[in-house]
């Protein structure tokens, strides 16, 4: 079995990706905005979750993104969001720490992080599709070593001028190839992105 890592982000049109869901779920740096996703609610955006719970067979989370989650989903497996719940709480999940001694006590949980890119690759092949959500500061890693085969970003029409982006100023260089993109209700965009090889290049328009 060869694996896909998929990492699932709301963003902001300027990036965004710090705390869409509620006040309180990310306030570091004094982070003014969260819950900057509610007021736009998508239907399209909530069938393309859906979707991709129907192959989802692992979570890869960062410290911070497994905390709230741990907190929140054993507790709504019932409900309107009880196949997301109950999903969740049933597959494996693989947590990015480099603290070796972390307490795990959601069920199905374990720590990754002593050696990323080999613990990856076991990853893919161990499993069909392993999600990669929120966890921004692991995204951020992913992306510059290229441990990801799909970079999928949500893009809400709000520009917030703060807090923590996708592609933060210093983000490593590289290529991507658009697999699909859809425009929802509300503005909302699905964008769908793969690595693609080779360093950036430049040139001179017109030459």
């Amino acid at each position: 079995m060869t694996g896909r890592i998929i990492i699932d982000l709301f963003t902001t049109l300027d990036g965004v990706a710090q705390a869409p869901g509620g006040p309180e779920e990310d306030t570091s740096d004094g982070f003014p905005f969260g819950g900057w996703q509610a007021p736009l609610e998508s239907e399209a955006v909530g069938r393309s979750v859906m979707e991709g719970m129907l192959t989802l067979d692992a979570l890869l989370l960062g410290r911070r993104t497994y905390d709230i989650f741990a907190a929140y989903w054993p507790h709504h497996t019932t409900g309107p969001e009880g196949p997301i719940g109950q999903l969740f709480d049933r597959v494996p999940k693989y947590v990015a720490s480099r603290d070796a001694d972390i307490e795990l006590g959601w069920q199905g949980s374990s720590r990754v992080g002593a050696d990323l890119p080999a613990e990856i690759a076991q990853l893919r092949s161990q499993h069909e599709d392993v999600h990669v959500i929120g966890s921004v500061d692991l995204v951020q890693t992913l992306l510059a070593e290229q441990l990801f085969d799909v970079l999928q970003l949500w893009v809400y029409p709000v520009v917030l001028g703060q807090g923590k982006k996708v592609f933060p100023d210093g983000a490593s260089a590289a290529n991507l190839t658009l697999l699909g993109a859809e425009v929802g209700d509300n503005g909302v965009m699905n964008l769908r992105y793969a690595p693609a090889p080779g360093p950036v290049r430049t040139g001179t328009m017109g030459d």
